[in-house]
């Protein structure tokens, strides 16, 4: 049997969100952070310095893990 249209398209978005859910997630970090490092002070010096080390923290642990 096939699986109906619904289904289907379910299943194809959950292999995306699968694939592509921590790049994006990452990537949105990323971009807070460069607003927020380009138009705040104190607190976003701050959540600037987290949002932008976080993905390189992550790129980093994996490459050595390799």
């Amino acid at each position: 049997m096939h699986p109906d249209s619904n289904e289907l398209s379910r299943q194809r978005f959950q292999a995306a969100l699968k694939l592509w859910g921590w790049p994006i997630a990452l990537g949105l970090l990323s971009a807070s952070g460069l607003v927020s490092a380009l138009v705040s002070d104190s607190w976003g010096d701050a959540w600037a310095w987290f949002a932008l080390g976080l993905p390189v923290l992550v790129m980093t642990r994996y490459a050595l893990r390799r």
